[in-house]
């Protein structure tokens, strides 16, 4: 059976047996990209509605339609609540962590820059790199069958960061190699973690204890130093595993 193409609408407001106009960006995507034509049937879900089958109505040059079903409930999103802070690293690696860390369920990301990070970026660049990164999860939210994309934050510094940091989560953890407490030793969260991640060059000794004052408790990996974007993929799949729903046990 072919899988439908899944396709994420943003904040159009979907209700079953109506037809819908996709954006510009939309008609690129379904006519250029997935060469789709009038009468395909997709799966469409804007992260708030659940899932509904729709079926591309019209598409042209300049505009296309869908016609909505009936709507479905999905399974596929974690119980665990994961909240990623990673020390942005150089172009691919970046789309690489956001891409999997939505494929592994994390509800929230924040990229911060640090002191050791080799990515500087002004107000403006800023903002595009955040709307980028915004774009690469929602694709990656079509991919994997979830339906509510993780929210991206603007860029900031590491420092700025703990300091408005206003939710708690029922455990905060820092990835640090030479930490004795494994990951794996970590007391179990009620329903939220937050996890904190260096970028290429890892961390400095002052970040590490900014993070400390701030309620994070170290933990490692393993014996063996891993790339930033490794390590991002093995947390998530380890605290995804012991407490979420990866179910590799």
């Amino acid at each position: 059976m072919k899988t439908k193409t899944r396709l994420y609408i943003g904040d159009i407001t979907i209700n079953p047996d109506v037809e819908l106009e996709l954006t510009a960006e939309q008609l690129r995507y379904v006519g250029k990209v997935l060469r789709l034509r009038a009468g395909d049937e997709l799966v469409v879900f804007n992260g708030d509605s659940g899932a509904f089958d729709a079926t591309l109505q019209t598409i042209g040059r300049s505009s296309a339609s869908i016609k909505t079903g009936t709507r479905h409930e999905t399974a596929t999103e974690s119980p665990l609540n994961v909240h990623l802070v990673q020390g942005i690293s150089r172009g691919e690696r970046m789309d690489f962590v956001v891409q999997k860390a939505t494929e592994l369920g994390v509800k929230r990301i924040s990229p911060v820059l640090t002191e050791r990070g080799v990515v500087k970026l002004d107000e403006s660049r800023a903002q595009k790199r955040r709307e980028h990164w915004q774009k690469v999860a929602e694709s990656a939210c079509e991919q994997s069958g979830r339906i509510r994309p993780p929210l991206v934050d603007a860029p900031m510094h590491l420092k700025t960061w703990l300091g408005q940091k206003t939710v708690n989560a029922d455990v905060d953890i820092i990835l640090r190699p030479d930490a004795a407490t494994p990951l794996t030793s970590i007391a179990a969260p009620a329903s939220k973690i937050c996890v904190l991640i260096g970028p290429e060059g890892g961390f400095s000794d002052g970040e590490y204890d900014d993070a400390s004052a701030a309620g994070f408790t170290a933990a490692s990996l393993g014996p063996r130093i891993l790339r930033t974007e490794t390590a991002a993929v093995t947390a998530l799949a380890v605290a995804q595993s012991l407490w979420g729903d990866l179910g590799l046990d």
